[in-house]
């Protein structure tokens, strides 16, 4: 199998784990679609994924890899967590699809080079995502853009949350940049998924999302003002851009980021602080304290955690918090001691978002998109495969005549 077919065929793996990961609840779309229809999409994309992965790695050649082996210490826990089948026999199936999401990036693992070629799979599948919302846009305005959701926008042909629109919009934005900034591509591309982008993020009314992407590019391109004369010109006209902003469209800024609410939603986090407090209010077993009731859909009394690692708690768990606090903690650890460069930097950017997004947002203990930021960061932080060196053609030697060798003695 040549090359560059291997390539095609890994990238089209990563984009069936995006494709797993867009969930099958959300916004009413313009045709409606059965949850189970989308279920089967989602999950048959999964094992497609892992049968992919395996035939281009029939030998099972992998990397060495502390974010995957924290992975499966983290699906062990998740399978003794819903063992006693607690959250009921779906907990056990949503712990098949994370061993299967887990295997399928063990299994790409032996790609990861410290390259960008991840990054290029990354955005080019979230961009198609957004093209998906964009195209509802145009075509439903009315659907994409519901009262139920305040009027925030929503996926119209595919079932989407404005938070999902917001990270997807984020995380490549974030992304392009950086490659950018890396001269890794050129501006005018560049231009062409920044700009929807970012219009689709202001669309989405996503709080979290664009303080994700702001701090998160911060931290990632202040890893580079040593190095980088781009990246210390972008930085420059970001803050100038910033203050006149900050100035000039205050109220405008602070209508967008209130979103409408009043002082008492926007202190409890739009109702989220009362559902962590009933949850942690709670009575609990000492096996429910440490392994959680097994995995299920990070609700809690039916509302939405929106939290992390609230969620994690609850369904897996102290050691589940421990583990999904070692998988930041080592990869943050990681990009500190590498050297300036820009996977490190997408690294950096990539840790960040979710480690912020983690106070809102769940996903850290399960199959989601925020396990595949990690993974693509873990992919950036690996070090170049050892090329072995061919030995050099041994040259035959020379036979020398008898009475040569003599007259050499001579």
């Amino acid at each position: 199998m040549g090359a560059h077919h291997t390539s095609k065929i890994v990238g089209t793996v990563w984009g069936l784990l995006v494709l797993n990961t867009l969930g099958s609840a959300g916004a009413k779309t313009i045709i409606p679609l059965p949850r189970s229809l989308i279920q089967m999409v989602t999950m048959g994309a999964l094992v497609a994924a892992f049968a992919l992965a395996l035939a281009v790695n029939l030998r099972l050649r992998i990397r060495a890899s502390a974010y995957l082996f924290l992975l499966t210490l983290l699906l062990t826990a998740s399978v003794i967590s819903s063992a006693n089948l607690e959250s009921g026999f779906g907990a056990l199936f949503r712990c098949v699809r994370l061993a299967l999401f887990v295997g399928t990036l063990w299994l790409l693992s032996r790609w990861w080079d410290g390259g960008p070629t991840f990054v290029r799979h990354h955005i080019r599948m979230y961009f198609a995502v957004l093209g998906s919302v964009a195209a509802g846009l145009a075509v439903s305005p009315g659907a994409a853009l519901p009262d139920l959701y305040g009027g925030r926008l929503v996926g119209a042909l595919w079932p989407l949350t404005p938070p999902q629109i917001g990270q997807y919009a984020a995380v490549i934005t974030g992304l392009t940049v950086l490659l950018v900034l890396g001269r890794r591509t050129d501006r005018a591309g560049a231009a062409v998924i920044i700009v929807p982008s970012l219009v689709l993020l202001a669309l989405t009314h996503t709080r979290t999302a664009t303080l994700g992407l702001l701090i998160g590019l911060a931290l990632a391109i202040g890893s580079l003002l040593l190095t980088s004369a781009a990246a210390r010109r972008f930085f420059t006209w970001a803050v100038l851009c910033a203050a006149v902003a900050a100035v000039g469209f205050s109220s405008a800024l602070q209508t967008w980021f209130l979103r409408g609410q009043d002082q008492e939603n926007l202190t409890s986090l739009t109702g989220r602080a009362k559902v962590w407090d009933a949850l942690l209010a709670a009575p609990r077993t000492i096996s429910e304290q440490l392994f959680g009731v097994g995995l299920g859909d990070k609700s809690f009394g039916g509302l939405p955690i929106d939290n992390s690692w609230l969620a994690v708690y609850h369904e897996q768990g102290l050691i589940g918090v421990a583990l999904v606090a070692a998988v930041l903690i080592v990869l943050g650890g990681v990009a500190l001691l590498r050297p300036p460069s820009l996977p490190r930097a997408c690294a950096i950017f990539l840790i960040s978002y979710c480690a912020i997004a983690s106070y809102t947002e769940a996903g850290l203990g399960d199959a989601s998109p925020y396990l595949l930021h990690l993974a693509l960061a873990a992919s950036l932080l690996a070090a170049p495969a050892a090329t072995t060196p061919r030995p050099a053609p041994e040259v035959p030697r020379r036979r020398i005549p008898r009475w040569a060798r003599d007259r050499e003695v001579i």
